[in-house]
Parts: C-alpha cells; structure tokens; sequence
C-alpha cells in the first residue's frame, strides 16, 4: 500500500518517515471554563485529512497511529496519586469504529484506566460544519451510566467550539463525578 501523505510503499498507511516527520504532536491548552482545561495533541489544519478519516474505511488505521503517537505517549508519562478514569465522549460505533473509543483505548496505564459505554448522547445532532448558535440550540442531552466519586478524564477527538464538552462536564457534574480535564486530537484554531 502507499502512504497516505507522501504516496511512497508502505505497510502502514502512513509511513514510518511521515509519522516522525509530519505527524509529531505539540500540546495545545485551552480553558473551557473556570479550572477547566483541554489539551490537545494537534492544529486541526494541519491533521485535517487524517480527522476526515473517521469516515472512511481506513479511519480507524489513522485514528490508531494518531493515537499511538499522542495519547499514548501522554499516558507513559502520566502520574496521579490514584487510578483514574478516562471516559470516552459518546463512543457509539460510526463508520465501522468509535474514534472516542479507540482514542482512550491508548490511555490505559498504571494510572488511568478506561472505561466505555458511560457517557451517551441521546440526540445523535451532528455538528461538523455547524455554528456556536446552532450547537447551542441542539444539546447532545448527555446520559452518564457510571458511578458516582470519581475523577474523570473526558476524551472526543476534536474540540471547535468546547460546547460537546462543557455539557458532557456537566452531565458528570450533576452526577458528582470531577472531570479533571479533557484530552483531544486535535483542536480548531480560529
């Protein structure tokens, strides 16, 4: 097969030069809200192509290097005074894989352990393209299905406006779990 970004032989779909070359994660912070932070491993413009993947057959083969190269390496270097957990922004299955999902899957460590299928949209609105206004007005109304007392990574693979996720945050709230923070691939920069 070729690689994905330079066209040259390979057997991944991208090539072992393109991952160290191109795809070297730097971590972007933003504050959502009051001692709320999300990190974020990459520029959605310079990753645009891989994000889009998601929607193809070959999303989850980028979505595992991507994930190798960022939020693994976050979790070897992660340390807390507890285990935690990292909670997957609606990890329903689209297109053959949940990229939320398969993202926290590379979380697990000595201090984070994931866990699946707790925090679910019950309005399936789709916001890509869409305006702070219309996302807004068409919440995801969040269900949280796990338990109660804990401290909580939030992982969605993109971050626009923050809305997905400060209802997410509070969704945990109302059920007395502390999101300590959010992790995304990638970040849109205005």
């Amino acid at each position: 097969m070729r690689c994905i970004s330079c066209q040259t032989f390979s057997f991944n779909i991208i090539c072992k030069s393109c991952q160290k070359r191109l795809f070297t994660p730097n971590l972007y912070k933003k504050e959502l809200a009051k001692n709320f932070f999300v990190y974020s491993f990459y520029n959605y413009e310079e990753i645009e192509e891989l994000i889009q993947s998601k929607y193809y057959f070959h999303g989850d083969r980028v979505y595992n290097i991507l994930a190798q190269l960022s939020f693994k390496k976050f979790a070897q270097t992660f340390t807390y005074d507890k285990t935690i957990h990292a909670i997957p922004i609606d990890d329903h299955t689209l297109h053959d894989f949940s990229q939320t999902a398969l993202l926290t899957k590379y979380l697990k460590s000595e201090f984070i352990k994931p866990k699946y299928n707790q925090l679910k949209a019950t309005n399936q609105v789709k916001y890509a393209g869409k305006d702070l206004k219309y996302r807004e007005e068409n919440p995801r109304k969040f269900v949280y299905k796990g338990l109660p007392y804990q401290e909580v990574i939030l992982v969605d693979d993109l971050i626009t406006t923050g809305t997905t996720l400060l209802e997410a945050r509070k969704t945990l709230l109302k059920h007395k779990v502390t999101p300590l923070f959010a992790l995304t691939l990638s970040t849109f920069i205005q």
